[in-house]
């Protein structure tokens, strides 16, 4: 009998172990699952700095605030913890400027496992001439690729503050080949992966007022020339808005 009594409570403890081990299993599922992009493996505040402040701010890139750029410079400071606020603000967060779980949760849930926007991609963003890939213009195709995720942040801030409508980008990156075909500007920011001609459901000056509130630094449409039928938005860091058919 001394030798069977235990066995109850050795059981029990078996099976918490097996409950313990099991929990573990599910809270390292859902971490992976975030892990297909880029996991966040602590809480950022004000003052602190490193490269996971730097794929924070790309994601908050389009909350720095009326005419204003959020620097991608790992550095958290009094603009990220702003931008971090009014993202939270967006998605019904708590406006504490911290960087926590929740904020992270609603990150991981806007993001693809290559790091875009869920309501956007590299192929809607690609050369707009036919071509593939993101060669061909002055910057190697990484940093293209770079600027265009920016873009696309910058891109899934404005779609949200519409009403989370489509937008159609009918022009987005060009390869110098491609942005002579068109006519574009020589220094044309399509050609470095930082702008996007939109179309399609909201009205152009809709869509021209709106995105001078998420980091778009050039935003020309109706009324400028060779505009009236799209509006351009690039992620320049330095103010060009021309719209004058809607008061910009």
């Amino acid at each position: 009998m001394s030798i069977t009594r235990p066995l109850p409570r050795l059981f029990a403890v078996l099976l918490l172990f097996v409950a313990t081990l099991t929990a573990s299993q599910v809270v390292a599922t859902t971490v992976a699952h975030a892990d297909g992009c880029y996991t966040w493996g602590r809480t950022l505040s004000q003052g602190m700095s490193g490269a996971d402040v730097r794929q924070l701010q790309i994601r908050v890139s389009g909350y720095p605030g009326y005419g204003a750029h959020l620097a991608i410079d790992g550095e958290f400071g009094p603009a990220t913890k702003a931008a971090v606020q009014r993202f939270q603000a967006a998605y019904g967060l708590a406006q504490d400027g911290v960087a926590g779980s929740a904020t992270f949760t609603k990150i991981y849930a806007l993001q693809d496992d290559d790091c875009t926007p869920i309501h956007f991609t590299y192929a809607e963003l690609d050369d707009g001439c036919g071509g593939s890939g993101y060669d061909g213009g002055p910057l190697s195709e990484a940093a293209t690729k770079a600027n265009a995720l920016e873009t696309m942040w910058h891109l899934e801030a404005l779609r949200h503050a519409l009403g989370d409508q489509p937008l159609n980008i009918s022009s987005g990156f060009r390869s110098y080949s491609c942005n002579s075909q068109v006519g574009g500007a020589s220094d044309s920011q399509h050609l470095y992966g930082r702008s996007a001609d939109l179309v399609g459901v909201h009205s152009l000056c809709t869509l021209a007022k709106q995105a001078r509130y998420h980091g778009f630094g050039g935003i020309l449409g109706p009324g400028y020339p060779g505009h009236n039928d799209h509006t351009h938005a690039d992620i320049r860091t330095s103010n060009f808005w021309s719209a004058p058919n809607c008061g910009i």
